[in-house]
């Protein structure tokens, strides 16, 4: 079920009109009446105006246009297939993943843990890491829904793009395996990596695009969430399992404008909610310029 978690304002206007808006024979009614004091029931709203009459911002707030949508890979494009709990138990040992992830109940963040450390003991961390990344690769699978959302977004000109905390090796086997290129697709090789907003930034900046015209789309509420809150994109939570909860965004902080728990929720969640009509190309404009998509 996709969770719209950012409810929109209230109309200023009235839901239903007055009763006696409608009653067309008001002064005859009235002398059937008793007198009564004057500031009593019968008066009117101040504001009351027939729906008709209101303007169309009132009556439906206009779409947020969209022009792209940036995806993580592991766990959102592709079936989650690293076993994490064991990689950061094989980089930190036992007795430290525990006391570290007591002090982060949301997650460990390792790149960043591992940062602190000695260039040797860094190198050997990334060893590691690396063993469990080239296991998933072997393993990669493709999220259902991941082809389809991706062929809607083509047939409507909306940009797609892909920023992973894994290696730039598992993003060029995920595209020749599944056929579905992704510009810019950043790796952990670009740095500063997600939760840092730059990667999201460096991508809108390379559409020539605001953020708040993009969708970030990402499985994990530190590292997707927060990436696209701080850059200013809308935000979209893939929570296949459930695992996140109202007390988690506490936590944290972090609250996804978007909560769902399949891809296929994502294409129907851009289809209801957002401006997808792409915009007409200058006809001055030199040809064969710019990225894909120049009508954008």
């Amino acid at each position: 079920m996709m969770i719209h978690l950012d409810h929109p304002p209230k109309s200023t206007y009235p839901q239903t009109l007055n009763p006696i808006n409608s009653i067309p024979k008001l002064s005859f009614l009235r002398s059937l009446m008793p007198p009564f004091p004057s500031n009593t029931f019968l008066r009117l709203p101040p504001k009351s105006l027939p729906f008709s009459h209101l303007p169309m911002s009132a009556v439906a707030a206009k779409p947020r246009r969209l022009r792209g949508v940036v995806f993580d890979m592991d766990g959102t494009l592709t079936v989650p297939v690293i076993d994490f709990a064991a990689m950061y138990k094989a980089v930190l040992g036992d007795d430290e993943y525990k006391r570290i992830r007591a002090e982060n109940p949301s997650g460990i963040d390792i790149l960043h843990h591992i940062e602190k450390w000695s260039p040797d003991k860094q190198r050997e961390a990334y060893h590691i890491i690396a063993d469990f990344e080239k296991q998933g690769i072997d393993r990669l699978q493709i999220m259902p829904g991941a082809a389809e959302l991706c062929g809607f977004l083509d047939a409507k000109k909306i940009r797609r793009g892909l920023i992973t905390r894994n290696v730039n090796e598992a993003v060029d086997l995920f595209h020749q395996r599944f056929g579905m290129m992704f510009s810019p697709a950043l790796s952990r090789e670009f740095r500063p990596y997600k939760p840092n907003p730059a990667p999201l930034l460096h991508i809108c900046s390379t559409w020539d695009v605001q953020p708040n015209e993009v969708m970030m789309v990402g499985d994990s509420i530190k590292d997707d969430v927060a990436c696209g809150k701080q850059a200013g994109a809308v935000t979209c939570l893939l929570d296949e399992k459930g695992r996140y909860g109202s007390q988690d965004f506490a936590n944290l902080d972090l609250k996804p404008d978007f909560k769902v728990s399949s891809l296929n929720e994502v294409h129907s969640l851009l289809k209801s909610n957002f401006d997808l009509t792409p915009r007409v190309q200058n006809p001055d404009s030199t040809s064969g310029r710019g990225p894909p998509f120049d009508n954008l």
